[in-house]
């Protein structure tokens, strides 16, 4: 029995990083790192607990998450190797784990951040594993206002170093997030819709056709294009080389993506272009880094 346990701690501990989604969490704090950078202008040690405190609130979120749809995760083929579908974790260790990852991720916000850093963390968590978790079930469009939750963490950051959230350039760039989330979602939507529909979840199938979906990627990956310029338009980046390299990746994404969806030989290149446009907003964050440090 002894043993039995202890194989059952080790494949918890080494089944952890899938149940917090290990990539996605670190993409949220590198999101939230942005924030403060930005509003701050400078490298402090509490840029560490803004780190840490909206990794283990975003590890939760998603742990939560998979507990909530383990049954329609076991259904679909992309999910159905999640710890708790899998059988790896049972249903109870995986939420007491997101139950604790929830904690320590807000306490850390709580108190080394500030009240509306830990505020934003818990709203985002309800939003999140409440509404957008509900609305995946009854409608394709769910994105749309789940794509709040990718804007938070930003927030999150910025809010940390005692910035207004009514400050004009945190608005323009969480608008900038907020619609890049969305072909970032819809891309990898229509690559798993079998999978969707299997497991009777919204599918963006059921009111387009193919190229209709393909049209509506691209006029969210245009307009996601233009927000990102309106940056240097209202000073918010200011510096004439960085400008120049925005406005020129602005031109390369465009045509690149086009071709993608686009492509009558080669098909749909599903994974190039979420690549792409994932590449695409960690190089804008990366611009609004370098502008705001140096």
């Amino acid at each position: 029995m002894l043993r039995q346990a202890q194989h059952d701690i080790l494949n918890n501990l080494t089944s952890l990083p899938k149940l917090m989604r290990l990539g996605v969490s670190l993409a949220v704090s590198f999101s939230a790192a942005t924030g403060y950078l930005i509003a701050n202008s400078i490298l402090d040690i509490k840029i560490v607990f803004v780190i840490l405190g909206v990794f283990f609130l975003s590890g939760g979120a998603s742990a939560l998450n998979q507990y909530q749809e383990r049954s329609t995760d076991a259904i679909m083929s992309r999910t159905k190797n999640r710890p708790i579908p899998s059988g790896i974790m049972s249903e109870t260790t995986g939420l007491l784990l997101a139950i604790v990852l929830c904690i320590i991720g807000f306490t850390i916000l709580y108190f080394k951040t500030g009240t509306i850093p830990a505020t934003l963390g818990l709203l985002n968590l309800l939003w999140y594993n409440g509404l957008y978790t509900f609305l995946k079930k009854k409608t394709a469009f769910a994105v749309v206002p789940g794509s709040l939750t990718g804007v938070t963490p930003l927030l999150i950051g910025w809010s940390a170093a005692s910035a207004s959230l009514l400050n004009p350039v945190i608005i323009f760039i969480s608008f900038f997030i907020y619609m890049w989330q969305i072909p970032h979602f819809w891309i990898l939507h229509i690559k798993y819709a079998d999978d969707y529909e299997k497991a009777g979840l919204g599918v963006l199938h059921r009111f387009f056709s193919d190229n209709q979906i393909k049209r509506i990627i691209f006029a969210w990956i245009i307009a996601t294009s233009l927000a990102s310029l309106l940056f240097p338009y209202f000073g918010i980046i200011q510096s004439k080389i960085l400008t120049i390299i925005l406005i020129s990746i602005n031109v390369l994404l465009p045509i690149s993506l086009y071709r993608i969806i686009f492509s009558k030989s080669k098909g749909f290149n599903y994974k190039k272009a979420f690549i792409e446009i994932n590449a695409f907003m960690i190089l804008v964050m990366i611009l609004l880094i370098i502008d705001y440090l140096f």
